[in-house]
């Protein structure tokens, strides 16, 4: 019976699996094989030349490949710690406004987390470079009817990154939420009902109820966003161009400017492969911290 079973469930599994592989799994591999080539993107895969652990030790040297990859790679990481560390907190924290049938104008709050995910990138990034406009723009007009100085956001090295963060968040969090309020309706209303009759408050059901039965959603969604914050390119590629001063040139931009713009292929499959490497080593730490977690209670 089982041999019987596998027959068809290997066939259903073919064309998924088969896709993967053309798709996914041969780009790594040629990835990791062109990490380990001195090769230009102007020329054919013949002409790639053997040179072993050469390109990754260039761009992790004293040289300037080296400073501006750290330098990109750095930026990434700030970025993606900033993103995960306001999103997941607001996701949950409109997740409980949302969920709340009785709270005024949840609807409306729903219908603006959603459809704010729902806009492309491009035109997300198009629009905030507008709101961020130094002269003209209208978050530099509010500041000044607060009697607050305009602020240059993507214009000096000290904000501009943290421009991007913002940006990034209005976009991405209402798809967080919608994870968020995924997780709430899974959590029993009886254990908020055993909490009330205990005497319990909002503040201690939130933190010994609703928080740890969270804990799945959250790891979910911290991997997620981590995977979608190391993937930033358009706001970088279309307003900032890594500027100013490298302050946003994040390890995305900075591959396609050193494999395609510069034709140093085997240069950008190396940043490449780190950035691999990076990500996988972010994510089983995150899902270490949260079976440790996990444990301790």
């Amino acid at each position: 019976m089982k041999r019987y079973l596998n027959g068809p469930l290997l066939v259903m599994l073919a064309p998924a699996t088969v896709l993967l592989g053309v798709f996914i799994l041969l780009p790594m591999l040629l990835t990791i094989w062109l990490s380990l080539q001195d090769w230009s993107t102007q020329t054919g895969f013949d002409t790639a030349r053997f040179i072993g652990l050469d390109n990754f030790a260039e761009i992790f040297g004293p040289g300037s490949v080296g400073r501006d990859f750290k330098t990109a790679l750095a930026n990434t990481a700030i970025y993606t710690v900033a993103s995960v560390a306001v999103i997941l907190p607001l996701s949950v924290l409109f997740g409980l406004l949302v969920y709340q049938q009785r709270v005024a104008g949840g609807v409306v709050l729903r219908t603006i987390l959603f459809s704010s995910y729902m806009v492309p990138m491009i035109a997300v990034t198009l629009v905030w470079s507008k709101l961020y406009s130094p002269s003209e723009g209208p978050l530099n007009q509010i500041l000044g009817w607060l009697a607050i100085p305009p602020q240059k956001w993507l214009s000096s090295p000290d904000s501009a990154l943290g421009s991007i963060v913002l940006l990034n968040v209005w976009q991405q969090v209402g798809y967080f939420t919608v994870l968020a309020v995924a997780g709430l309706t899974q959590i029993p209303k009886t254990l908020y009902e055993a909490a009330e009759v205990d005497g319990a408050g909002p503040v201690a059901s939130f933190f010994r109820i609703t928080l740890p039965l969270l804990r799945r959603t959250m790891l979910f969604s911290g991997v997620i966003a981590i995977i979608n914050a190391v993937q930033v390119f358009e706001p970088v590629a279309l307003i900032t161009q890594g500027g100013p001063i490298n302050s946003t040139n994040v390890l995305t931009y900075h591959i396609r400017r050193v494999g395609i713009e510069r034709s140093q292929g085997g240069l950008g499959s190396a940043m490449a492969v780190t950035l691999m490497l990076a990500l996988i080593v972010a994510v089983v730490a995150l899902f270490a911290f949260a079976r440790r977690g996990g444990e301790e209670e």
